[in-house]
């Protein structure tokens, strides 16, 4: 049995269909009509989500193994863990552009498709760069290792992200200026914009001259806000499996996939989670620490996922009996 998810394409054709049939039952059956999400319908699509993507770790532990299957999950969860940070910006991001509730879905759905491209260039791009840029073996200390130049980087850089993300200011972004993020420059470049909504739309008709709308503009800021996180998100996956960008892949997707719902699910309740980003620090460092001390020692990733998963949870189940008494609206 081979251990590798490239030499089983029925694998990877299952994974293109099921993403694609979701995406169209998404937004042309389940969500035809604009609405605005319920915490209820929200919650049944992050079961929906998180178990699909379970099962799909299944099909890989049946096809490629024990240590596929807790890379797989490791880089799933690491993702899911990481993209909280995403809940915050978007709700910010939303009310700085005072978006209507029920227009939320289509806004994070673009995201997501956009989404899907730019991840799979980073990670495939990034494996290939892995790659080809391995040190000839050395001894070191009477022992042969093997070092690679971006995986030691991405190691520095993550702990550094992390000590950064622990000791960061958690209101620096509440007074930020959306509209002139990088994202909502390039639509105000290339188009006029009008003041206000129509709709669902991302261009309207005024005085018979096309516009973009700031449905448009707000797409284009959370684009470049997911950019930003892929960042930090990338590299600390990198460390689970380099040299398999398809585990890093659909993991990676199937942790996006299901960040929309819980965006709708958690918008008003995220501040119970206010000691996670502690977490998640923590994470972002031991990933980079496991990243600079790979060539001398391995990490196994049964020893990551429990690890990543351990921290997860002591975090969150501080966080709830932390948490100040008050929320965030979305």
């Amino acid at each position: 049995m081979s251990n590798n998810l490239i030499d089983h394409p029925g694998v990877i054709i299952g994974f293109g269909v099921l993403v694609v049939v979701m995406l169209l039952l998404d937004l042309g059956v389940f969500n035809k009509k604009v609405h605005a999400v319920s915490s209820k319908e929200a919650l049944v699509w992050s079961v929906v989500w998180i178990s699909l993507s379970m099962i799909f770790s299944g099909v890989i532990y049946l096809t490629s193994g024990f240590e596929k299957f807790t890379q797989f999950q490791s880089a799933y969860w690491i993702e899911k863990a990481l993209s909280v940070d995403n809940l915050f910006v978007f709700i910010l991001v939303f009310g700085f552009f005072k978006v209507p509730k029920e227009l939320h879905h289509k806004v994070l759905f673009w995201g997501i498709i956009g989404a899907l491209v730019f991840r799979a260039i980073f990670i495939f791009a990034g494996v290939g760069l892995i790659n080809l840029t391995y040190l000839p073996e050395m001894t070191v200390f009477g022992k042969l290792i093997k070092i690679n130049i971006v995986l030691l980087i991405f190691g520095l850089f993550l702990i550094y992200a992390g000590i950064k993300s622990g000791m960061s200011d958690d209101h620096e972004d509440e007074d930020k200026d959306f509209s002139k993020s990088p994202g909502a420059r390039l639509i105000y470049k290339f188009f006029k914009v009008s003041k206000e909504f129509d709709g669902a739309k991302f261009f309207t008709v005024q005085n018979g001259v096309k516009l973009a709308t700031p449905l448009l503009v707000v797409v284009a800021v959370i684009e470049f806000t997911d950019l930003l996180f892929a960042v930090d998100s990338i590299p600390a996956i990198f460390a689970i499996a380099p040299d398999d960008p398809l585990i890093l892949y659909t993991s990676n997707i199937f942790a996006i996939l299901g960040l929309r719902a819980l965006y709708f699910l958690l918008a008003n309740f995220i501040y119970m989670f206010s000691l996670l980003k502690y977490g998640l620090a923590i994470i972002l460092a031991f990933i980079g620490v496991k990243m600079v001390i790979a060539p001398f020692y391995h990490i196994s990733s049964p020893l990551s996922l429990s690890i990543v998963g351990g921290v997860l949870v002591l975090s969150v189940v501080a966080s709830l009996i932390f948490s100040p008494k008050k929320g965030i609206e979305g």
